[in-house]
């Protein structure tokens, strides 16, 4: 059985994923054609169904509960890894509240954690990640969210953190940062859920076993990235919870759903599970 797959470039999904897609673990007779884009367009993807199994932000979970559960295994979750807001030079509070914030698209979990530290702020522009610290050094935004590898070269560029978004949640929940999970149909019954998986984890075992060295469909996507900061940037977002969500995990995307209904005021919960079994 073939199943169509959306993954990001960033090192940790190419990195969990490489094993999978290149026949290195055991696919229980699955197959998977992928898809690479950023991860505001595999949001914007799954809204319309067009994947079969995807990563996502958590963020956008609401939205995607009609058609999709949330898998176990193949998230980005954890402590000390949100999202950075950062501008060229300091900005009160007080100003910020004025000014012009580029954000990596209006679903994702950056977005969401940003409207619970600044829930003030409306000026906001949406982009592709990738362009944030370009708009801010340029100019044309006041300040920006950071996420994936731009953590690790924000200060390099003359950039300054003006928070931790991360902060916020944690201080608040008590739990890990749910960043980005993977979402399969929920067409699928409870057996082809569990078979797809358990090749996810099976993927992300492998990856981690095998760490000593970087596959080559990460370095190929890493978009000129140094081997230092894709080796950051994997060991920061992959993780116990990339093997499975857990209770904790669970817990976590469960109360970032919750704080997304004051963002987008869209049904979520009761009508559907959202976790496969």
């Amino acid at each position: 059985m073939n199943l169509t797959l959306g993954l990001s470039p960033c090192p940790n999904d190419t990195f969990i994923f490489d094993a999978l897609l290149h026949h290195k673990i055991d696919t229980e007779g699955l197959s998977f054609s992928y898809q690479l884009e950023d991860v505001e367009t595999l949001n914007q993807m799954a809204r319309s169904a067009q994947l079969d199994v995807s990563k996502v932000s958590y963020g956008a979970v609401s939205q995607l509960v009609p058609r999709y559960r949330v898998l176990d295994a193949g998230g980005a979750l954890g402590k000390g890894v949100g999202p950075l807001l950062v501008a060229h030079h300091p900005i009160a509070s007080d100003e910020l509240i004025r000014s012009t914030i580029a954000l990596p698209g209006n679903f994702t979990t950056a977005h969401l954690l940003f409207a619970m530290a600044y829930p003030e702020v409306e000026q906001k522009v949406f982009m592709p990640f990738h362009l944030i610290e370009e708009a801010v050094l340029s100019g044309d935004v006041d300040a920006g969210v950071i996420i994936h590898e731009n953590r690790f070269t924000f200060a390099d560029k003359g950039l300054i953190a003006l928070a931790d978004l991360g902060d916020v949640w944690e201080t608040a929940t008590e739990l890990p940062i749910p960043l980005g999970g993977i979402v399969a149909r929920r067409s699928y019954d409870g057996a082809l859920l569990s078979k797809i998986n358990r090749c996810i984890e099976r993927s992300v075992r492998y990856a981690l076993e095998h760490r000593n060295q970087l596959p080559e469909f990460v370095t190929q996507h890493a978009q000129e990235m140094s081997t230092d900061v894709m080796n950051q940037h994997i060991d920061l977002y992959v993780n116990e919870y990339s093997i499975a969500l857990g209770t904790q995990g669970r817990a976590a995307v469960w109360k970032l759903l919750e704080a997304s209904l004051g963002l987008h005021r869209e049904p979520v919960g009761s009508h559907y599970e959202v976790f496969m079994d």
